[in-house]
């Protein structure tokens, strides 16, 4: 990975803030971060081990965490987090499935086995997760004081 690609990577998961989009009043506190997981053998057994990022390089995996946390006094319905990806990484295939995520830039979202991309050759084919640009979470009822963590895991390109 080139020093360009490196600095763009950084940039952008120092820069990573999730937005709200149906909650811009409401008391949510949304804490963006990223870990490199690596595994590592300790006494014959693999494990994952959660790092700082660092010097990353093509092939790393990362965790990416949005813990979030209502402080207000009222329950909040239907609140949406959603989380661009950034250019320098990849969503990981394994768990992908289980996302609502956009292939177009964040117009439209769904589940990655129902959209489709335009290849390279013109022709409509079947998104990928590597076409995925962001991710969205809905969640029905976070009431006051309510927190919890939302993740996903992606790979340095």
């Amino acid at each position: 990975m080139n020093r360009m690609m490196i600095a763009a990577l950084g940039t952008a998961l120092a820069a990573m803030t999730p937005s709200l989009a149906l909650a811009q009043a409401a008391p949510v506190e949304l804490v963006g971060d990223v870990k490199v997981d690596r595994v590592v053998v300790e006494n014959g057994t693999e494990k994952h081990v959660l790092t700082e990022p660092g010097v990353v390089v093509p092939g790393d995996a990362l965790l990416f965490t949005t813990q979030y946390r209502n402080a207000g006094t009222v329950a909040i319905k239907n609140f949406v987090v959603t989380n661009p990806l950034p250019e320098a990484v990849v969503l990981s295939a394994e768990g992908a499935d289980q996302l609502i995520v956009s292939v177009d830039g964040g117009k439209s979202f769904g589940k990655l086995a129902a959209l489709r991309v335009t290849g390279t050759d013109g022709k409509a084919r079947p998104a990928q997760a590597g076409d995925v640009t962001h991710i969205r979470w809905v969640l029905p009822v976070l009431a006051p004081g309510g927190s919890g963590a939302l993740s996903y895991h992606a790979t340095v390109r």
